[in-house]
């Protein structure tokens, strides 16, 4: 299966490598940089390898998924950044990841934009949405950087979270 990557001003959105692991598990083990994601508990090492095999595992499954994102300049992992499909949700999930360290530099919102572009392209999909924690003020200027508008709020994983998403009229439901 040929995958695509994306590249950005200062990114390159590739596939995860198993020489990923070390700093996946840094970034993924990190309790501030997982507060606002899925169970808001960072991960050990164990469940960083978990997460990469279900990222891969979405790839294979679906054709799209999470891309590391890796930056240009120094080559070093910054986190995850793609495309889900959570199983029976109407539409494709934009999220991001970025490592802690490098917050306030604008890479979620430049990978993420890069991730919608294909999405709605190479997908053609009609509806994007991104599941957020109301709390999580930065991942929501995100969101409305790249047009998304909050919708609801919904249960997702035990806790609240509030859904943004973009849609379009034309291809298929994705």
């Amino acid at each position: 299966m040929d995958l695509p990557e994306l590249e950005t001003e200062r990114l390159r959105l590739r596939q995860f490598r198993e020489s990923d692991l070390d700093a996946y598990a840094r970034i993924t083990g990190d309790p501030e940089t997982m507060r606002h994601i899925a169970r808001g508990e960072p991960f050990d090492r164990e469940q960083a390898c978990r997460s990469l095999g279900h990222v891969l595992a979405h790839w294979r499954i679906r054709g799209f998924g999470l891309w590391a994102a890796e930056d240009k300049k120094s080559a070093a992992l910054v986190g995850r950044i793609g495309l889900l499909r959570r199983e029976g949700w109407r539409g494709v999930e934009l999220a991001w990841l970025v490592a802690r360290e490098r917050w306030g530099e604008g890479l979620a919102t430049e990978g993420a934009r890069a991730a919608l572009a294909h999405a709605l392209a190479a997908l053609r999909a009609r509806r994007v949405i991104s599941v957020i924690a109301p709390e999580n003020a930065a991942s929501i200027r995100v969101a409305e950087k790249l047009g998304l508008r909050h919708v609801e709020m919904r249960q997702v994983e035990g806790r609240i979270a509030s859904i943004y998403e973009t849609i379009t009229m034309s291809g298929p439901l994705v």
